[in-house]
């Protein structure tokens, strides 16, 4: 119970965070940062207390993330239901893999290669295929309410992703205190002497995989449903705010394009910090120094510059974009 109390005193303290925090910039990084978490007791089910490391979790994010997109915008099922069924979908899909795996005994490096490639495959078809967009992706219509799983603030999301986040912590230390907990473990540390003792060791793996997609699969149904301001914007605001987003909307549509982009601008500044921060830091605090800079330089500080003039930088960096 103690332990109970503690989880509930912090969660307490963090569901404050919409009253306290002005900045949209600030309460979306406590966001993504309750995505981490929920996406760490997601696969601490499988890998922390079932020791079965997975490599394919991304198999199960993805999942859920396109059953959402894809009712919503093909077949017209509002978003509270796709929510729900890409969390069940992804918990079929873990038990397929799941089957797949612990059906012929692998487990260690050998479950972790298999799940990896099942990930692989999974992420091949999704930008193969029509219905869910190939490498473009889906684009959910804008029409904000409640009742479509927008909203037009972050407070909305924020306590929707705090109590699937919750959801999730309750889940695990159920788990620690209970006999399908106490099996899960014993399989972990040693799977022979916990069949030896009538352990069913292929049901409580089974049962430790399918909850872990579970979660996975609302995880990033969430952030897929968490939209930004760009069709807002385009929609209203100023004339120069909705001519910017035009544009933005336009380079947004080529996924892969604008991925490569952010991602070589991302390596190319941290790579730039650290070569210039070697020459003058090192040992242990010239690496913690580094890390700090980075972090901030790096990360946090582009990150809220751009969440303050996103449309105007954006508009600027089409030119480097479409290079």
């Amino acid at each position: 119970m103690r332990q109970l109390a503690i989880l509930a005193i912090v969660f307490a303290f963090i569901g404050l965070a919409p009253f306290v925090i002005a900045s949209e910039f600030w309460l979306n990084l406590v966001i993504m940062t309750l995505y981490a978490a929920l996406l760490g007791q997601a696969w601490n089910i499988l890998g922390g207390y079932g020791g079965q490391f997975s490599f394919g979790h991304a198999a199960y994010f993805g999942t859920g993330a396109y059953t959402v997109a894809v009712l919503q915008v093909q077949l017209g099922v509002n978003p509270w239901l796709g929510l729900v069924a890409g969390g069940l979908m992804a918990m079929v899909v873990a038990a397929i893999i799941g089957f797949s795996t612990f059906r012929y005994g692998l487990r260690g490096s050998y479950f972790a290669l298999v799940t990896l490639a099942f990930a692989e495959v999974l992420r091949i078809l999704s930008n193969s295929v029509d219905f869910t967009g190939a490498g473009v992706g889906i684009l959910i219509p804008l029409a904000p309410g409640v009742a479509n799983l927008q909203f037009e603030t972050k407070t909305g999301y924020f306590f929707l992703v705090w109590t699937f986040t919750l959801a999730a912590f309750l889940a695990v230390w159920w788990i620690g205190h209970s006999r399908f907990g106490a099996s899960l473990a014993a399989v972990r540390d040693n799977e022979e002497a916990a069949r030896a003792l009538g352990v069913n060791a292929f049901r409580v793996k089974m049962g430790a995989i399918m909850l872990s997609g579970l979660f996975s699969g609302l995880t990033l149904g969430l952030l897929g449903l968490d939209l930004s301001e760009l069709e807002i914007v385009k929609g209203g605001g100023s004339a120069t705010e909705r001519r910017r987003a035009a544009k933005v909307m336009g380079i947004r549509k080529d996924g892969n394009r604008l991925l490569c982009t952010l991602l070589l601008g991302n390596v190319a500044v941290n790579a730039l910090l650290s070569i210039f921060l070697s020459g003058v830091t090192s040992g242990l605090i010239g690496f913690c120094v580094s890390t700090a800079l980075i972090v901030v330089f790096g990360e946090i500080l582009p990150q809220a510059i751009c969440s303050r003039h996103a449309l105007k930088i954006g508009e600027l960096a089409l030119p480097i974009v479409n290079v």
